[in-house]
């Protein structure tokens, strides 16, 4: 089991004016689970691609299974025992499980599918992965843990020993996430080399037996034994310094009331929801997946019409039935999908950061001004780009975070919406999006913030809205911040039939 399933030989890959990666060379034992970590831009995305085919590298070998392996395409890398599971998960709603988990090489006689065949293997994979899933379902109507499984299960389905996971849990509730360990943990007793990406710690001290550290596109280090590193020391490494306190935490005055909802309601929400939020104040709001979180910001924002119910900004009485509403009156919001909903992925870095406040004279678009407001936001916010003209979609995750607030600071704002600012953030890019809430928050700007992350809410915020099953369920103030507290207040209640 000691014998290296994959080796990276001082792999480098160039692309135009960007060195992705420089001579990482590291290799990941058969039956063990090695977890790779860095920050946004250090090289973990680009490294996976060349694992799957996606990408060549321009210099360097990749052995798989004591093999040098030179595949120039993803079906080469899936020959070869390779899978990786990306956080979009690669699966064709339409069809159902049966037929995605054997795509490209269904049980067939003489052309003539065998579906009895197929359902009954499909039957059998998933339930060495103890899913009770039917393999007749469509995959669109499976909740996102169980695609999962079934992505799982088609690598297992193509007898891949190399397996890597990006990202996994960054949609999954907690139950879900123990679920994918266990999978995880059955995958490595069975021989095979998993490696795994993320960007939560607590999740590589708990699945990974070892961990690699890039920045830059370098390979930093590797801790063979997680008993020798801290978490402490994995920061340092990845962001080449001490985080003392990513948080940072520091009180501020708070102003007026800037946003007053009262009794708002629609689809996602069980209860008419209440609250308000204060000119410079962060207002988190915590809860479960499911818990009607991202659904309320999106009445307040005018992206989903509610059905009833007021919103008061600076003391004026308006309901938003479009986002172009809540922007022409200063009420912005960053929202929870970047790639589906933030951002125009073939769009330049310029463009996506005056968009929405574009200076025209007609049909003429004043060039100059979008020029000296690209650059000022790229200055103010720290925004790493080669230039103003890259695609957006070839920046880390972090940086597009910073494009879209400083799209929204090129406008008058009075509220900003943020639904999971840092999900799928490294540790570094998240103190830096900490810091620009509070500088907004100080400046006089209220702020709403949706985190699934109970340390991330409770270190950030001066106030915490708990929601569960569509509706508020209780307030905590700053002083009595408590996760147990606000665990309880997030959690289901349980109702016992026919006691009155």
């Amino acid at each position: 089991m000691n014998e290296p399933q994959i080796e990276f030989r001082h792999v480098t890959k160039v692309f135009p004016g960007v060195r992705a990666l420089e001579d990482v060379s590291f290799s990941v034992a058969r039956g063990s689970i090695r977890g790779l970590v860095g920050e946004n831009g250090a090289g973990k995305s680009t490294l996976l691609k060349i694992l799957s085919g996606a990408y060549q590298p321009t210099e360097g070998e990749i052995h798989i299974g004591g093999k040098r392996r030179n595949y120039n395409n993803t079906l080469g890398a899936i020959a070869s025992g390779v899978a990786v599971i990306y956080q979009e998960l690669h699966l064709v709603p339409d069809l159902s499980v049966a037929e995605n988990l054997f795509l490209g090489h269904l049980p067939h006689h003489s052309g003539i599918l065998k579906s009895r065949e197929l359902y009954a293997k499909a039957r059998d994979l998933l339930a060495q992965l103890g899913e009770d899933i039917n393999p007749r379902a469509r995959v669109r109507r499976l909740p996102i843990a169980q695609r999962q499984m079934v992505e799982i299960a088609k690598a297992l389905s193509r007898g891949a020993n190399t397996i890597a996971f990006d990202e996994p849990t960054s949609s999954l509730s907690g139950r879900e996430i123990q679920k994918l360990f266990e999978i995880i943990r059955g995958l490595k007793l069975q021989g095979k080399a998993v490696l795994y990406v993320t960007h939560r710690m607590e999740e590589i001290f708990e699945l990974c037996d070892s961990v690699t550290v890039l920045r830059d596109g370098r390979h930093i280090e590797t801790f063979e034994d997680m008993r020798e590193v801290t978490q402490d020391i994995l920061v340092n490494r990845m962001v080449g310094r001490n985080i003392e306190n990513i948080f940072n935490y520091h009180a501020r005055e708070r102003g007026e009331a800037a946003l007053e909802v009262t009794g708002i309601a629609g689809k996602g929400l069980s209860k008419p929801a209440t609250f308000k939020v204060h000119k410079g104040e962060i207002l988190g709001i915590f809860g479960l997946v499911g818990a009607g979180r991202t659904e309320l910001l999106k009445l307040i924002y005018g992206a989903v019409p509610p059905d009833e119910g007021t919103v008061r900004l600076l003391g004026r009485n308006i309901i938003f039935r479009h986002p172009r509403q809540a922007i022409r009156h200063g009420v912005m919001l960053c929202p929870e999908d970047r790639k589906a909903e933030g951002i125009f992925p073939v769009r330049s870095v310029m463009e996506n950061l005056n968009i929405s406040a574009r200076r025209k004279n007609g049909f003429l678009i004043y060039e100059k001004w979008e020029q000296y407001n690209a650059e000022k936001r790229v200055e103010d916010f720290n925004i790493r780009t080669p230039s103003l003209k890259q695609l957006i979609l070839n920046l880390s995750g972090g940086n597009q975070q910073k494009v879209i607030l400083g799209r929204w600071l090129s406008e008058n704002v009075k509220v900003i919406l943020l639904d999971e600012p840092t999900r799928g953030i490294d540790i570094g890019a998240k103190s830096e999006i900490y810091s620009i809430m509070y500088r907004l928050a100080k400046e006089g700007i209220a702020i709403v913030m949706v985190s699934s992350d109970l340390p991330e809410a409770l270190g950030v915020c001066d106030r915490l809205m708990v929601m569960r099953d569509g509706e508020i369920s209780g307030y905590l103030e700053r002083g009595e911040f408590d996760s147990q507290k606000a665990m309880n207040l997030a959690l289901p209640v349980q109702r016992n039939e026919g006691v009155a």
